[in-house]
């Protein structure tokens, strides 16, 4: 199943944008984004989508401070581009908050998010773990690949080597 998009008017400030995210109906499971200005609604993610996330989940778990958190499916604002991005998972500290948040005030590169995991199980060369880091303007520089049932190291903040061959699918 594919993403349905919700066409916005050019002159939408980002405010209305965010206001009209915020009320938008989501079918049960599904993740509701704004890329680029435009408001996307995806189907809930596969059995083994999730299964991935939750490994990566449990080997974060082991080596973040504890004044850190690993959540799962929040939202991260990225006013710049018009954008709020529902990445799977997200490791950071845990920052004071209040009962009406609905995303987090930051975005991967554009804020200096150091490193950023891209897991793709239908990547054209075959699935693999794609590492990006070392964040300049809006975009990450590629750091480092691996197939399916390689190793992919996190390095610090991290320090932590992930297993993919123990990803459904290697």
């Amino acid at each position: 199943m594919s993403a349905l998009t919700v066409s916005q008017e050019p002159d939408r400030s980002w405010d209305d944008l965010v206001r009209f995210w915020e009320e938008t109906e989501r079918p049960e499971g599904s993740k509701v984004e704004i890329i680029e200005g435009i408001i996307t609604v995806s189907p809930a993610p596969a059995y083994r989508h999730n299964v991935i996330a939750a490994r990566i989940q449990r080997r974060l778990y082991s080596v973040i401070p504890e004044d850190w958190e690993v959540l799962q499916t929040s939202a991260i604002a990225v006013p710049s581009r018009l954008g709020m991005l529902v990445p799977d998972l997200v490791a950071a500290p845990v920052r004071e908050h209040t009962e009406s948040d609905t995303h987090v005030p930051a975005a991967c590169a554009a804020a200096g998010i150091p490193l950023c995991l891209l897991v793709d199980r239908r990547a054209p060369e075959g699935p693999t773990a794609a590492l990006h880091g070392e964040p300049k303007g809006d975009v990450h520089r590629p750091l480092s690949t691996a197939k399916f049932g390689e190793p992919v190291r996190l390095p610090a903040p991290f320090d932590l080597v992930i297993d993919t061959a123990e990803f459904p699918g290697s």
